[in-house]
């Protein structure tokens, strides 16, 4: 019953969510352009579409996600909700529906906001300096004091000389994660949240030094615990644990980071905290998740809480990203073919495995869903403008009556328009130039490319998106690049990525160095060095040409892989 008034709400929300769309039946799906609506979001529903459309960053936060903080393109900076504990950072206690510069952070670039429950934002700087404000009775602020913040304040202390790429809140904590891979925590630490060692609030940011020797990849806090992603891919966790948050197979509070030893094999790429749970993503596309369970939240299709690490529903799919915020209990993921699911506690409903929506982004569900509806992190909003036009231009693909050339594949016919082409395509702008035979043609045969690629890429030139398998991937990836489609390139290598595994890592490594996609090379490397054993063993591998494989070879032991 609640998953079809789930599945009845989605029917009426998702239609807000994008003017994108997902095929079930097509293999994958990826498009250049995430077209959010952002009056999915409560807070932004009252903007008039002149401040929507100039939109480019947003982070959405309060009890009832009734604050937020978004960056235009003109990289101005506004504040808009109730303002509790002068979390707005705009000098007052004041609120307002009229969204209202927060000077201070004005072009400053910045690249990523956090907030915690007091409420206390944090934001980073292009050039790595942290600003923090809002509550700050546990010295969350990081600021030496325990004032509260009316503006953001740039935090000296502890960070000087230090280029902060990543931040994240717990409930009344901080931690920041610098350039180099260095972990620095503050704030609140009555359950050793900030990885001190002790259970003494820290004021001002310090260096987490014990375990962490590595360089760190990846932070994110639930509301009294921490967790940090290693470049190694281990993961380790600290602070509250009566709920299994931290995955270390008991519920003993821990003051220093642990390694989460029940991981030992897996390598971790991406790792997410909601409030008293934790989900990570395996880098062969595996969700593991632990924790409290008592909305769902796990998606392990029962409300049993998990103090170990345990596979979430392997069954469905490969997935591609995981969404969970420490303000909620719901959890979020993209899936390989684009399909996105959510589970845990969406608006009341408990749902205990993971279900399929309609959305385009995770970061939808967390506007239509969460309760509160606030944003699991800073996202980009990219606005296509004229979405009429480019419906219409969409819709013209492959329609005979209004096409004015057709080009043959394996005998199969596409029926496209000269003028949309030219415009898009520099290959067909020289192409369809007077001085040429194709000029003049209503035929064109094409040998070189198979249908489905072609056809692939003459649908990408009117709609921006890619259908493909990722194997099929790789002829478009070799058109791509030999048409100088920069932006085509990129979307082949992503859809590719999604789709290496240990059997065809070696093969995609090898079309990566033939087609100069260095991107795609260094995550196919990446990838092999992690499981280097299994890939030496595979047929790919065995079929690599000899300049490919001594590349290889030489890489990996530049890599230390052979030492001993």
């Amino acid at each position: 019953m609640a998953e079809s008034l789930l599945q009845t709400s989605l029917s009426s929300s998702s239609s807000l969510s994008s003017t994108a769309s997902f095929d079930a039946n097509s293999s994958r799906m990826v498009s250049t352009d995430h077209i959010s609506d952002l009056r999915l979001w409560p807070i932004f529903s009252i903007l008039d579409q002149d401040m929507l459309s100039s939109i480019d960053k947003v982070c959405v936060f309060g009890s009832s996600g009734n604050e937020a903080v978004f960056i235009t393109k003109e990289d101005d900076v506004y504040a808009i909700g109730s303002n509790c504990s002068s979390c707005l950072g705009l000098g007052d206690t004041h609120s307002s529906f009229e969204p209202r510069k927060i000077d201070v952070l004005c072009r400053k670039k910045i690249i990523d906001i956090a907030f915690g429950s007091g409420p206390h934002v944090l934001a980073v700087s292009g050039t790595g300096e942290v600003y923090s404000w809002g509550h700050n009775g546990y010295c969350q602020l990081g600021n030496g004091g325990s004032n509260q913040g009316l503006i953001p304040s740039l935090i000296n202390s502890g960070l000087q000389g230090k280029r902060v790429v990543q931040v994240a809140c717990g409930s009344h904590h901080s931690m920041a994660r610098t350039q180099d891979g260095d972990v620095y925590a503050w704030g609140q630490n009555n359950c050793g949240q900030v990885g001190t060692g002790t259970t003494s609030n820290q004021s001002t940011p310090r260096k987490i030094t014990a375990a962490l020797s590595r360089p760190c990849i990846a932070i994110s806090c639930g509301q009294t615990s921490s967790m940090a992603l290693m470049e190694t891919g281990e993961v380790y966790g600290w602070g509250y644990n009566g709920n299994g948050q931290l995955g270390l197979g008991n519920n003993v509070n821990q003051p220093a980071p642990c390694k989460v030893a029940m991981l030992a094999g897996v390598i971790i790429h991406q790792i997410v905290c909601g409030y008293a749970h934790t989900m990570v993503l395996s880098d062969e596309g595996v969700m593991y998740s632990w924790g409290a369970n008592s909305y769902g939240q796990l998606g392990t299709g029962n409300k049993a809480n998990l103090v170990s690490p345990a596979k979430v529903n392997s069954g469905i799919e490969r997935f591609t990203g995981i969404a969970a915020s420490h303000y909620s209990h719901i959890s979020a993921a993209i899936s390989q073919t684009g399909k996105v699911y959510m589970w845990g506690q969406c608006r009341g409903q408990s749902i205990t495995a993971p279900l399929v929506t309609r959305f385009v982004s995770t970061d939808d569900v967390f506007a239509t869903f969460s309760a509160p509806p606030v944003s699991w992190r800073t996202y980009c909003v990219e606005h296509i403008k004229g979405c009429k036009l480019a419906q219409s231009v969409a819709k013209s693909f492959n329609d005979q009556v209004t096409s004015d050339i057709k080009f043959v594949i394996d005998n199969k016919e596409v029926f496209v328009h000269k003028c949309i082409l030219k415009i898009r395509c520099e290959h067909f702008r020289s192409m369809f130039q007077s001085c040429w035979d194709e000029d003049g043609k209503e035929s064109i045969q094409i040998t070189q490319y198979s249908f489905v690629v072609y056809k692939a890429f003459l649908q990408y030139l009117y709609t921006d998106t890619v259908d493909l398998r990722p194997e099929d991937a790789i002829g478009l990836l070799d058109l791509a690049n030999a048409y100088c489609e920069p932006a085509l390139k990129k979307m082949c290598e992503l859809i590719i990525k999604q789709g290496i595994t240990i059997e065809n890592v070696a093969m995609l490594y090898a079309a990566a160095i033939k087609f100069e996609a260095k991107s795609l090379e260094e995550f196919c490397f990446r990838f092999a060095m992690n499981h280097l054993t299994e890939v030496t063993q595979s047929e790919a591998f065995n079929n690599l040409d000899e300049y490919v494989l001594k590349e290889l070879i030489r890489r990996a032991a530049q890599a230390g892989a052979f030492k001993y």
